[in-house]
Parts: structure tokens; sequence; C-alpha cells
């Protein structure tokens, strides 16, 4: 997986604690997938707006982007400037 500015369609499939436990949420996003520097064994997801509001605390991702399923426990996640969303996964 190469670093990328391309997005693609996908869906997305993420998981986030309440008070109640685990609630997993769906959406239909444009992505793109790009390797992380310091930690070759995670990738990251870059999510274009427009982005549900609570994908920022999202715990876990399932991704299915270019006939892939990605699927991993989220580590990091960063607010860019042009509102994507950049999340730092680590593979289950």
């Amino acid at each position: 997986m190469t670093g990328t500015t391309i997005s693609q369609p996908a869906h997305l499939d993420y998981g986030l604690d309440t008070l109640f436990g685990r609630v997993t949420k769906s959406a239909e996003c444009r992505v793109g997938l790009e390797q992380v520097e310091h930690a070759p064994d995670r990738f990251a997801v870059r999510i274009t707006a427009p982005l549900p509001e609570d994908l920022e605390q999202a715990k876990t991702v399932v991704l299915r982007v270019e006939g892939r399923r990605l699927t991993g426990t989220v580590r990091h996640s960063e607010r860019l400037d042009d509102n994507s969303l950049k999340l730092e996964v680590e593979p289950d």
C-alpha cells in the first residue's frame, strides 16, 4: 500500500464505545489509503468530507474498498485542514 491522495468510494463500518457498550455504525464515503511511516505494520485511512460527525471517536473500523476488506483498531485520529479525517489503524 503506497501513499495516495486519490479517494475512492468505500463502505465503512466503525465501532464506538458508549456507556451501553460498543455501538457499530456504517457509512458510505470516499477514502484514500496510505502507509504509516513510523509504523509499517499500520495503515492510514483518509476519509474526505462529508463524513459522520462521530467518526473521529471510532475505536474499530471495517473498510471495504477496491474489492478488499481491511479491519483493525484505530490507534490515532486527526482532523485535517481540508475537513477530512485521517485514522491510523493497526490491522487485526
